[in-house]
């Protein structure tokens, strides 16, 4: 097992503006650190809110050994459990999603409330006490209709994201939506490289025709940097502002998240090959169909769109050191009908073209860095100024979890 001292070691050799060191892509050890020291202590995003959408809808998560239950309560609450029953530990919930009035345990049948509290535990005699033995509660907040959860005692503090979510996500009123599509894929490939495929557009054009019908790949909209470097980013957030629509680079102090709001090219209003409107009603309070697209990522496991017709969530998990799984929803109006406001195959084609396009690209991204040959490499300051930012945002949040508040103060 690689050592802390190890694994600092690591961090401090790699070069400013430069790809990390192989182990950091493909070490298993590596791996471990990067469960325990980031995605067991950060706020993970888990569900659009419109995931569950009634009383007992429940979703299943997997952080490495962790595995955790997230349910909609009687009382309309998400909450999230240990997937782990009291008893014997068998879990609780095999699938990955379903409805259930309670939460039955299929080893011997204990049975507990949407809450998590014990209600029957079959001949524990008359001294057992069902309100000990609840399930073990795990941290989760829904955040502007997107559904987070923390494996960490204490959890990163979220009144910041909270009012800024309110801002740019909030009229777009995701809580209110319903799942018109939901995709999810393997790529074999270590999550960082997925995290820093997605934080550029220096391989859009060669890579995702779909995609750049609609998308602009102007590294001054897209990049790291406020979108009003670019002429039309700067009309666009003008425009989206003067209507009320809160439109301006927005970044939290240590860069776990950001909002932007960026426009389509030409007349464009939404992610289709032709431009127009893949959903004929407009969700929340947006002001106007060409609104754009508001761009916002949560570290270490989410990348968003929210635009004027519809809604896409992106979640990424880490299923093994070369193997990260990435899950897609497509959200729209809750009384929109397919057949008749919305054409599921156009709804979708485009980032179910662009995601495999992706998994691709980071599959041959692994697979040369697994390489005896690969050597980390410097990026482009003009256009992988996100990828950058990302990676500076993980070698500082696992050096400061390695090193430790008290430690980091004494240094």
């Amino acid at each position: 097992m690689i050592s802390n001292s190890d694994l600092l070691y690591l961090l401090m050799s790699r070069k400013p503006w430069h790809s990390l060191p192989q182990p950091f892509y493909n070490d298993p050890d590596v791996y471990e650190a990067d469960l325990r020291n980031i995605w067991q202590r950060e706020w993970i995003f888990a569900a659009a809110s419109a995931e569950l959408p009634k009383p007992g809808s429940y979703i299943t998560v997997e952080l490495g050994k962790a595995s955790v239950i997230v349910v909609r309560g009687a009382d309309r609450v998400i909450r999230a459990f240990h997937n782990s029953c009291r008893h014997r530990g068998s879990r609780i919930c095999a699938d990955h999603k379903g409805t259930a009035p309670k939460l039955v345990c299929p080893y011997h049948q204990w049975t507990y409330d949407l809450d998590g509290k014990l209600l029957w535990a079959r001949e524990m005699g008359h001294d057992f006490d069902p309100s000990a033995h609840g399930l073990g509660l795990v941290q989760c907040r829904e955040i502007a209709g997107m559904v987070y959860i923390c494996l960490a005692d204490q959890a990163p503090d979220t009144t910041a994201l909270e009012a800024q979510a309110a801002r740019y996500a909030g009229p777009h009123d995701l809580a209110n939506l319903k799942v018109a599509y939901q995709s999810s894929i393997i790529e074999q490939a270590n999550w960082k490289l997925v995290l820093e495929n997605n934080r550029e557009c220096y391989h859009c054009s060669g890579a995702h025709p779909s995609l750049c019908v609609t998308f602009p790949d102007d590294p001054n909209l897209v990049g790291a940097d406020d979108s009003s470097t670019s002429n039309a980013g700067r009309a666009h957030v003008e425009r989206c502002e003067a209507a009320g629509l809160p439109a301006r680079y927005v970044i939290d102090p240590a860069e776990r998240w950001r909002f932007v709001r960026i426009p389509f090219l030409g007349k464009a209003v939404s992610y289709t090959l032709d431009g127009k409107a893949a959903v004929a009603r407009r969700i929340g309070q947006i002001p106007f169909d060409d609104a754009g697209s508001c761009l916002y990522f949560h570290y270490p496991n989410t990348w968003n769109h929210f635009l004027s017709d519809h809604a896409l969530t992106f979640r990424v998990l880490p299923v093994g050191p070369q193997q990260t799984q990435v899950t897609t929803t497509w959200l729209v109006h809750s009384e929109a009908e397919e057949g008749r406001d919305y054409d599921l195959d156009r709804l979708t084609e485009v980032w179910l073209h662009t995601n495999d396009e992706d998994r691709r690209i980071v599959e041959e991204n692994q697979r040369g860095i697994n390489s005896p040959g690969y050597k980390p490499g410097p990026y482009s300051k003009l256009q992988e100024g996100g990828v950058n930012q990302f990676v500076d945002w993980y070698c500082r949040t696992l050096h400061g979890a390695l090193m430790g508040p008290s430690r980091i103060a004494a240094e």
